[in-house]
């Protein structure tokens, strides 16, 4: 991405989202399911709407936060990787204001071994200009 032209640096943060999904390897994270909380940047100029006052010039975020809890609440998938990638193919796909997104999907209380950790995250970063999410 070339920020000189292109990219302005203005970003619409959706942090901490909860939803309940059933996906992990574990029998019992598929059939108990547990919490995902999900965080979105769109990285966006948003210039146009901050002078227009205009919702038609930004992303609506709130159907962000759809898309978001359609993915982690639907059909199960072994990886929090995917879940992200699934999360940010579907905001550069729908929202083509939208130049990068960074998603990132963590795992509350995982137990590992003996230990429980206060999460298990993974974050991803993907550029429209790189082909896409």
């Amino acid at each position: 991405m070339d920020h000189g032209e292109r990219y302005s640096g203005d970003s619409i943060l959706l942090e901490g989202m909860v939803f309940h999904g059933r996906h992990g390897t574990l029998p019992a994270e598929r059939e108990l399911g547990q919490p995902f909380v999900v965080s979105v940047e769109l990285r966006l100029d948003l210039r146009p709407a901050g002078r227009s006052d205009d919702l038609s010039q930004t992303v609506d975020y709130g159907q962000v936060h759809q898309r978001a809890k359609e993915i982690v609440e639907g059909p199960p998938v072994n990886l929090t990787e995917t879940v992200a990638e699934r999360i940010a193919a579907a905001v550069v796909e729908e929202f083509p204001a939208v130049e990068a997104v960074r998603v990132s999907v963590a795992k509350p209380h995982v137990r590992l071994g003996g230990t429980v950790l206060a999460a298990s995250a993974v974050e991803i970063l993907r550029r429209r200009d790189e082909g896409g999410a």
